[in-house]
This record gives structure tokens, sequence and C-alpha cells, in this order.
């Protein structure tokens, strides 16, 4: 499920350039960065005789999960690194709210730049 909010509190007439650099601003703090998913896997390993894969209990791994254009494709995370991955998945989610925020607003600012000076 996804959902955003439209935090935008605009002046009355805001420009494309102003929008523009709003967005900047907001974007420069966003590394690391990444869309997708991570989850924590189970599976057998290719070891004969394996305590813990006959025991039913197998092995857990990390993995994030996305798209490539039409391809999906998951990469290994070790476990180590899940942290920082979180914080680019996060950091992901926020651009794309940031985009669809900025979107309304360059459209709003360049409606309000093709409206004539007398409805201003």
């Amino acid at each position: 499920m996804y959902s955003h909010t439209y935090t935008t509190v605009t002046k009355k007439s805001e420009t494309p350039a102003a929008v523009h650099q709003w967005f900047q601003r907001m974007t420069e703090q966003l590394w690391p960065i990444a869309t997708g998913s991570l989850s924590l896997r189970k599976g057998p390993c290719v070891r004969e005789r394996c305590p813990a894969c006959a025991s039913g209990e197998g092995h857990s791994s990390y993995a994030l999960y996305g798209r490539s254009g039409k391809k999906r494709f998951s990469i290994y995370v070790p476990e180590r690194l899940v942290p920082e991955v979180r914080a680019a998945i996060r950091n992901g989610r926020r651009l794309q709210e940031l985009i669809n925020e900025a979107g309304v607003r360059y459209v709003r600012a360049l409606k309000d730049e093709d409206r004539p000076q007398a409805d201003k």
C-alpha cells in the first residue's frame, strides 16, 4: 500500500524557478537512496547433511527486491548492511513523495504564470 500527503504550503504565486529551488533543497540530503523492498528470506543451503536444513530451520538472509524496467530483481544484502539499506529505501520513498508534490506545485506555478495579470 502506498500513501502520501501533500504538505504544500504555497505562497499566493510561486514561480517554476522557486519550485525548482525548493526541490533541490529538499532532495540534497537524500542519500543513500534506493527503491524496492527489503525482505528476510529463509531457505536451504547447498551443503549435504546440514543440521539447520535437516531440522527445517534453514538459513535466513536479507534481499533487496525491486524492478529495473519490466524485469524484477533480487540482490543479497549482508546483515551488517541492513540498516543502511533500510535508510536508503526510506529516502527513496521520501523522494517519490517529493516528486509528487513538486509536480503539483510546478503545474500550479506554470498556470499562475500563464494567467493574465488582471486575474492575479
